[in-house]
């Protein structure tokens, strides 16, 4: 900025009227508020109704810091392919920190007004254990909400203990409704509730097991981190300082199971959600046709030398080979979702991968690939064996994860691989010199690959001939030559 010109000022709030709190919201982070806040916003703005939110930051200030210079109000900043898009979003009316004043937050969960607890905690915030589901109750922040009912820690032990509060006081409770990234996440939370609650007090998780509801949703809307360079080319292009902005793409989808207590929520169907009375076939759709081929890109691509998604997909021969990925291996495994067109949506993900204002690294989306793979990849494979059908290019996804994890990249370089089994990979990658026997001690790890699924004759062979090509001719030729 030039010397003697004023500086921009901070967002103002405009005066308009702002309806009453009737929704909680856990974990006021970035995705919240590029994708729960401004539905709310829209349908509130659409069809009417007291669905104010209260947001509660679980652990930081930062936040809250951030929000309340601006009376909560922030700019949603949407990444179109021909330049960005603004829009203010005041559905927020306040925030809390938990850990400044519990007590505070359990009366406003407690308001008989709040109708909907809502969360974005991220999966280590359920206290759950990934094999069996339910709560870990030996977690030093379950353990302590058990002891402590009047200061807890944990979004667990906030909700069940506001529940008590309400059912003490003759209060209906209030709908507990999951927003995170996660399968079955309803069903999630609802397990981890009742076990805390089955812990504390028998007849109030009996209580809960009637009187209350848990929806399962599907969530998706890349939210990138924001960056002083985000906040600075807001400022130039608005006029306004925004420490609180948020950026994401133009694409959204949010798929509810319509179970509300007493049926009340706002009306998000009006503003584009999806309610449903099944979720479960929605996640099996993103999750093989976007996560399966965001996998598959990140690590052919990578290997290609490709920094980004939409790099990767302007090559015109990745961007075939994932609409054969889509036609031939992933939609015919897929049962039909309740209003949904699979061609079209894979469609609408290839629109979305090739938005360069999006810079998904490939790098990144390849981290963690031993978790990944089971759920990505795997499953699609082990269905479409069991029916006979061609498994070619998700063996080649298969064979870029494994020359990926090798650690050194076409050009000789290492690959700094970012996985919690990341010794395991590379000491079976090292240890053997062929591609045969390297396939081989890759797949004999069991955390990754099942026991019935490495022992498959024609997958065995499917993987170690797209390593082979791979090891010989590198990614890009060998994507080409199956497209």
């Amino acid at each position: 900025m030039e010397a003697g010109l004023p500086a921009n000022p901070t967002l103002i709030r405009s005066n308009a009227p702002r309806p009453k709190v009737g929704i909680v919201h856990l974990g006021p982070g970035a995705f919240f508020r590029a994708f729960g806040a401004p539905f709310t916003s829209e349908a509130v703005a659409q069809s009417g109704g007291d669905w104010g939110i209260l947001t509660v930051s679980l652990r930081s200030p930062d936040i809250r810091d951030r929000l309340k210079p601006q009376d909560c109000a922030y700019t949603s900043v949407t990444l179109a392919p021909d330049g960005a898009e603004y829009a203010v979003v005041e559905v927020i009316n306040d925030i809390l920190v938990a850990p400044e004043n519990p007590p505070a937050v359990l009366d406003a969960m407690a308001d008989p007004a709040v109708k909907i607890v809502s969360l974005t905690i991220t999966e280590k915030g359920y206290c759950s254990n990934p094999a069996t589901g339910g709560l870990l109750l030996d977690h030093p922040d379950i353990a302590h909400d058990l002891a402590h009912p009047s200061t807890p820690k944990s979004a667990i032990g906030y909700i069940f203990h506001a529940l008590n509060l309400r059912r003490l006081a003759g209060v209906a409770p209030f709908t507990v409704l999951s927003c995170d990234n996660l399968p079955n996440n309803g069903p999630l939370t609802r397990a981890v509730v009742l076990d805390f609650a089955r812990a504390f007090d028998t007849d109030l998780a009996r209580w809960i097991a009637i009187n209350c509801r848990f929806p399962a949703t599907m969530v998706d809307r890349i939210t990138p981190a924001t960056t002083q360079a985000d906040i600075d080319a807001l400022a130039a292009a608005q006029g306004y300082v925004d420490n609180a902005c948020v950026m994401h793409e133009p694409f959204r989808q949010w798929v509810i199971t319509d179970d509300f207590v007493d049926g009340e929520r706002p009306d998000w169907g009006a503003v584009g959600a999806q309610l449903v009375s099944d979720v479960e076939t929605f996640e099996l759709m993103k999750l093989r046709c976007l996560n399966g081929t965001h996998s598959a890109l990140a690590y052919l691509g990578y290997l290609a030398g490709h920094e980004t998604i939409s790099e990767t997909v302007a090559d015109p021969d990745f961007a075939r080979f994932i609409k054969t990925l889509w036609e031939d291996e992933i939609i015919p495994t897929l049962p039909q979702p309740e209003g949904e067109d699979l061609n079209a949506y894979a469609q609408s993900l290839l629109t979305r991968y090739q938005n360069p204002a999006i810079r998904h690294k490939t790098w990144q989306i390849a981290m963690d690939g031993s978790q990944k793979l089971p759920q990505r990849l795997l499953g699609t494979i082990a269905d479409n064996l069991d029916a006979g059908r061609d498994i070619a290019g998700l063996s080649l996804a298969v064979a870029g994860w494994m020359r990926y994890v090798g650690g050194v990249d076409e050009k000789g370089a290492p690959i700094d691989v970012k996985d919690p089994l990341v010794a395991q990979l590379r000491a079976a990658y090292e240890g053997h010199d062929t591609p045969e026997s390297k396939v081989a001690a890759l797949l004999a790890i069991r955390d990754v690959f099942p026991a019935d699924l490495a022992k498959n004759a024609t997958f065995r062979a499917a993987v170690t001939g797209a390593f082979t090509q791979l090891s010989a001719n590198g990614a890009r030729a060998t994507v080409q030559g199956m497209v």
